[in-house]
């Protein structure tokens, strides 16, 4: 039970790549102190929600507070559940399959040039870029409006669960895979 009100045993990844690491499980509240932070792929144990609380709380107006952003988040997935009936834990999910590019570029120096190339992206940063994206998009929508943090939140998620490319973390995705194929 995520914040003690969704099931996450219902809800399914689509995407066989990223499901190892989305992990669901939630212990009381979404706040584990960091004890991941010196272990080999550590995060892979903490839960996707308290991840994206983490990115969530990386600009200047929310850095630090933890327990705003959490409480965002619960009040967001309480909105998209009244409005829509659905499972807002699978409409999460699939704004981050939705979110989550396949492949990037890196530079290649050969001799004195350097060119890009591309390289396809291993899960575990997938999942990284797509909550970065996710929380970034949600931040950036309550900056110099009237939105608050959760309807940017509800936002994000639903158009990026759709796969709208309005939504940033859908656009950004585009935007890097695109630049991907043509180094090729």
């Amino acid at each position: 039970m995520v914040f003690g009100k969704w099931d996450a045993s219902e809800v399914v990844c689509r995407d066989p790549g990223i499901s190892r690491y989305i992990n669901l499980k939630m212990i009381g509240a979404p706040h584990t102190g960091g004890r991941h932070a010196n272990a080999w792929f550590g995060k892979q144990d903490l839960s996707v929600t308290e991840r994206f609380i983490n990115n969530l709380m990386r600009s200047g107006k929310n850095s630090g507070k933890k327990q705003y952003c959490a409480k965002s988040l619960e009040d967001a997935f309480d909105i998209m559940n009244s409005k829509s009936g659905v499972n807002p834990l699978q409409k999460f999910i699939d704004a981050i399959t939705e979110a989550a590019p396949c492949e990037e570029t890196t530079r290649v120096r050969i001799g004195a040039v350097s060119q890009p190339k591309a390289v396809d992206s291993s899960p575990s940063r997938r999942l990284d870029l797509a909550l970065r994206n996710l929380a970034i998009g949600a931040a950036s929508a309550t900056i110099k409006s009237k939105k608050s943090l959760t309807e940017g939140i509800i936002s994000e998620i639903s158009k990026a669960s759709e796969g709208d490319v309005n939504s940033f973390a859908v656009g950004k995705r585009h935007e890097v895979e695109r630049i991907a194929s043509s180094a090729r």
